[in-house]
């Protein structure tokens, strides 16, 4: 019983030593990723995320017409449009090329 508590031990250390260097780089991407985005980066950006990020303006700017009685009724028609309107197309208009993770 004693030899395998011993070697139960010692895989339990051995798997730990090997998965504590994995959990730190989980724990602090940003140390990992370059401060530029590539090229890839940035044609994704232009031919994937603004055109889907433009629709979501649209459907956004849509929907807070639609809902903006209800909401100026609640009290709360700046904060619809902060969320529905301003906060799509400021994603979609000022943020850097490339840059839409850390957004």
């Amino acid at each position: 019983m004693k030899k395998f508590v011993k070697r139960a031990l010692a895989l339990v250390l051995v798997a730990a030593l090997l998965i504590i260097p994995f959990g730190s780089a989980v724990a602090a991407p940003e140390y990992f990723e370059s401060e530029d985005p590539g090229g890839g980066e940035m044609l994704f950006d232009i031919c994937v995320v603004r055109p889907v990020s433009l629709i979501a303006t649209a459907v956004g700017a849509v929907t807070f017409v639609i809902s903006w009685p209800f909401s100026a009724l609640g009290g709360n028609s700046d904060v619809a449009g902060e969320k529905l309107v301003k906060d799509p197309a400021a994603y979609t208009f000022k943020r850097p090329l490339g840059e839409f993770r850390h957004w």
